[in-house]
């Protein structure tokens, strides 16, 4: 690694200690948000800034973010960081999720995260099963304490396009139904594919509930900045169309963020042949990937994009966002 990459990183964990946090498991990179620009780490780990998976909403006046964070040894024994902020830039740490339920045990992640009848309700994966991972759901009264579906995982994919495997949920209301994105891959368990399934909008999104869309993927990559991977799906409507971003190409290899457009849910065509978000310039915060989207629009309209990043091949990982604006249809960062 070059020297001046070195003296660039060794400042980012300077200016990670220098910060308007309140507690040793949380991190508001100072040099960044004193210039309106959002920089979240978790440091429960005890070892360098690590937060992955964004996903925010609104709720009782006050946003909340939830992502994953690993518990020990890496990237294992993941669980589900909860955050607070007033202004989406300062965030403040509030809980770890623990495992409450035996699907868990080997790790919960990645949470989608919306507000439905009063409750934030997480989407969310198990992880260490390979192609075993599937889709759980909870709910909560207060954004802080969940309770567990008592059928989770609620699903997995069926069919020759896929080895079963869910993860990266997303869910969004279409009509009478509520549409469920996922990442799942081949079943050589190599390339990262999309899907999609649905279950009735006034149900309780049991188990027995949901039906598989397409017997097929909805996106698989096929560019070039792509490589072997689509994941992370999130979704947003303008009018009678859903976009949605996700994330192009496995971890720092490097991965991206790119758009489609549907206005059936199930068929897609990207926006672009280019990232919406690409990764950082070298030396940047971001210069090993820009991944794992989580599209927020606020109650004044504005959409933002939440999305993960490091500079050091995922040794760290900070969460931060973008304004995303609109023209002709098109999403563009602001």
């Amino acid at each position: 690694m070059h020297l001046h990459r070195l003296l660039s990183l060794a400042l980012l964990c300077i200016c990670a200690c220098v910060t308007t946090a309140f507690s040793a498991d949380f991190v508001n990179v100072k040099s960044f948000t004193d210039r309106g620009i959002m920089m979240y780490g978790d440091t429960s780990q005890g070892g360098p800034p690590f937060a992955k998976d964004p996903s925010v909403v609104k709720f009782n006046g006050r946003y909340l973010m939830y992502y994953s964070v690993p518990t020990f040894g890496g990237m294992q024994g993941w669980r589900i960081g909860v955050a607070a902020s007033k202004d989406l830039l300062i965030w403040e740490k509030l809980t770890t999720l623990e495992p409450a339920h035996p699907s868990e045990v080997n790790g919960f992640c990645a949470p989608g995260a919306i507000v439905l009848g009063g409750k934030v309700h997480l989407f969310y994966q198990t992880y260490g099963n390979r192609e075993k991972d599937a889709i759980c759901h909870a709910w909560s009264d207060d954004g802080v304490t969940f309770t567990r579906e008592p059928t989770n995982p609620i699903f997995h994919p069926h069919g020759d396009w896929t080895c079963g495997r869910a993860i990266d949920a997303e869910v969004i209301p279409d009509g009478d139904r509520l549409l469920l994105y996922f990442a799942s891959r081949d079943p050589g368990y190599k390339i990262q594919l999309v899907g999609v399934a649905s279950a009735p909008m006034n149900s309780d999104w049991a188990r027995d509930k949901w039906t598989q869309l397409a017997d097929r993927t909805i996106l698989k990559p096929e560019l070039a900045w792509e490589q072997e991977c689509l994941e992370a799906p999130t979704l947003v409507r303008r009018g009678r169309s859903l976009y949605m971003f996700y994330a192009g190409a496995y971890n720092n290899m490097p991965q991206q963020i790119g758009c489609a457009v549907s206005t059936d849910a199930v068929n897609w065509k990207r926006v672009s042949e280019t990232p919406l978000l690409a990764v950082g310039q070298p030396d940047s915060w971001n210069s090993s990937e820009s991944g794992h989207p989580g599209v927020f629009t606020d109650t004044d309209g504005q959409t933002y994009l939440f999305y993960q990043g490091n500079a050091d091949k995922g040794k760290s990982w900070f969460l931060s966002k973008v304004k995303i604006g609109w023209k002709d249809g098109v999403p563009f960062v602001e």
